[in-house]
């Protein structure tokens, strides 16, 4: 690693008294809210599963999902019924803790995203990391390539996630190669970002439309809203070591995301070595987006709203930021999915249309403050 970037204490002081007496007492109040948030966010995040896993057409009580899985993990005797205990077991619980991965690993990302490129906006989905990571998935799919010998012998669903992220850094390095054509900035960042989207989604259309039988095409098209109805338990084995890993690498370089909040040049003075870091966080975002799009289709706005909620709540430390980003975003896409599949009797709703609904006013909102600021 790098340098600390500790600051001497006379330093930290002075900076303290150019500090305006609102923006310390907000900083000190994160800080507080922080210490409380942090530490109670896995019960939260239990809670939201376990109000996921009981709420649907079949409502089940909270005590008999407790039981199923005592049985089922624990060998215990407790009478439940073998049809409510395939859905919670086989359906709900794993549904849930998908969505969990989800929202928990598109919120990390993007939190990564608006550090390195200083732009508010920054996401996997706005940059076109998403449609790229679908285009990889969908070509997968249409061409008929199988999981690999890797993937079968572990019986994990390989091959979509390493065609997702083939696809993802292809458009990764499409974007840099275009913002860098048209001048760089965090500006032609974004804007190279809606021109790979762009792309990357009438690539997928062209390959579906062309390629697909009519089954498989609905098939498809849904997922690309964003689906988790057909996730199951070797979805999870392969999501959960991929998010719970790139946050942890993102973890390990906070303080150097933090630097970057100054510029690469600065962060250069500071000792951060800016081309093997950009690299390495790059490529994880590029990773995450890529195994998660592939499981669960598209979903967007989440990489964007959670961070500057989370932001809000514990302040811009990275060390707080990342992990309040993770959970928050967990616990927000446990109960979007409960909503996509609750609030239409006896319809389930791409969960990636839930997360635009609410989404898209906010990001709105972000925008004009962000116009604003200026």
């Amino acid at each position: 690693m790098s340098a600390p970037l500790a600051l001497p204490s006379s330093l930290r002081a002075r900076a303290a008294r150019l500090l305006p007496l609102d923006e310390a007492r907000r900083g000190a109040a994160q800080r507080r809210l922080a210490t409380v948030l942090l530490p109670a966010s896995p019960l939260i995040l239990a809670l939201a599963v376990a109000l996921a896993v009981s709420a649907g057409e079949m409502r089940i009580p909270p005590l008999t999902v407790l039981e199923a899985m005592a049985n089922r993990l624990l060998g215990a005797g407790f009478p439940v019924s073998r049809l409510q205990e395939g859905v919670i077991w086989d359906y709900r619980l794993s549904r849930a803790l998908m969505a969990a991965c989800l929202g928990g690993g598109l919120a990390t990302a993007g939190a990564v995203l608006q550090a390195l490129l200083r732009n508010p906006l920054a996401e996997p989905y706005v940059l076109g990391i998403s449609a790229g990571a679908s285009t990889g998935a969908v070509a997968v799919v249409i061409l008929g390539l199988g999981a690999g010998t890797l993937g079968a012998s572990l019986g994990l669903p390989l091959g979509l996630p390493l065609g997702a992220f083939l696809g993802a850094a292809v458009a990764l390095a499409a974007v840099a190669a275009l913002a860098t054509a048209s001048g760089g900035g965090s500006e032609r960042v974004i804007l190279s970002g809606v021109v790979a989207s762009q792309l990357f989604n009438a690539a997928t259309a062209f390959i579906v439309t062309t390629a697909a039988n009519a089954e498989q095409a609905r098939g498809v098209m849904f997922w690309l809203l964003g689906s988790l109805g057909g996730t199951r338990w070797p979805d999870l084995a392969l999501a959960a070591p991929v998010v719970l890993g790139g946050a942890a690498v993102c973890l390990l370089h906070a303080r150097a995301l933090d630097a970057f909040a100054f510029g690469t040049d600065a962060a250069a003075a500071l000792g951060i070595p800016v081309g093997r870091v950009r690299a390495t966080l790059f490529a994880t975002t590029a990773a995450l987006a890529a195994v998660l799009v592939a499981i669960a289709g598209t979903v967007g706005f989440v990489g964007l709203v959670v961070p500057h909620a989370a932001r809000f709540l514990v302040g811009p430390s990275h060390a707080r930021l990342l992990p309040a980003s993770l959970m928050l975003g967990a616990i927000l896409t446990v109960l979007a999915d409960l909503a996509s599949r609750t609030l239409v009797a006896g319809q389930t709703l791409p969960i990636g249309v839930v997360t635009a609904l609410f989404g898209a006013p906010c990001f709105a909102l972000i925008l004009c403050r962000a116009r604003r600021a200026r």
